[in-house]
């Protein structure tokens, strides 16, 4: 083993250096979540949505969640549809950064590409790792936020029938709408003396129970 450490260059040997504690860090953390020790805060999160108001639980998902994969700064809240919702800058971000940081860089140095391109590359890989996870996070934020909706929220909106809604609240049929920025279908039903038929555009006007949405044809 020594031997073979003293036949890299020196810059291998700093890419070593930063790529097996990093990778180490992250095999840890992985595990740790796989058996819940890195997701106390969740289920806190599922215990406590059946009793808050979406835009509370909103907010208890994005104090409580951890950027990435598990930790972030508690008390700030985020659109799950927009650029903010993209945590990059986070500790386990950091770590998958160095994680590819330094494995980019054993393999480019040990192939003989120079350090004015090896480091280069290595900085953009690691930082590719990051927005990626970032945007795998934000996709993960916006399922439990459409899985938290409040169907009120979707009063005045406006959807299309994808399943023909029944005359005078005689039977449900299906539309599909923008709720808190994803898009979700709904059942729903109608008030009008006529069937809304399928591909029509309608409005929500109320709802019925916890989910059944009520509409007219727009």
């Amino acid at each position: 083993m020594l031997e073979f450490w003293n036949t890299l260059t020196l810059a291998s040997q700093i890419f070593y250096c930063v790529a097996i504690p990093a990778t180490l860090v992250l095999l840890i953390q992985t595990v740790l979540m796989l058996i819940g020790m890195g997701q106390d805060t969740d289920g806190d999160i599922d215990a406590a949505d059946s009793m808050l108001p979406d835009d509370a639980a909103e907010a208890d998902i994005s104090e409580a969640d951890s950027g990435i994969f598990g930790e972030d700064v508690v008390g700030e809240t985020i659109d799950p549809t927009g650029i903010d919702s993209l945590r990059i800058l986070t500790v386990r971000g950091l770590i998958a950064f160095f994680v590819v940081f330094g494995w980019t860089g054993v393999v480019m140095d040990t192939a003989g590409v120079a350090l004015l391109i090896t480091i280069p590359a290595a900085i953009l890989a690691g930082f590719a790792t990051m927005v990626i996870l970032a945007v795998l996070f934000r996709l993960v934020l916006r399922l439990r936020t459409n899985g938290n909706a409040d169907n009120r929220n979707a009063v005045g909106v406006s959807g299309k029938v994808q399943l023909k809604i029944p005359p005078s609240r005689t039977g449900e049929g299906k539309v599909h709408l923008m709720l808190q920025g994803s898009y979700v279908e709904r059942d729903a039903v109608t008030d009008e003396t006529e069937a809304i038929p399928t591909g029509s555009e309608v409005v929500v006007t109320s709802v019925s129970g916890q989910t059944t949405l009520v509409v007219r044809k727009k």
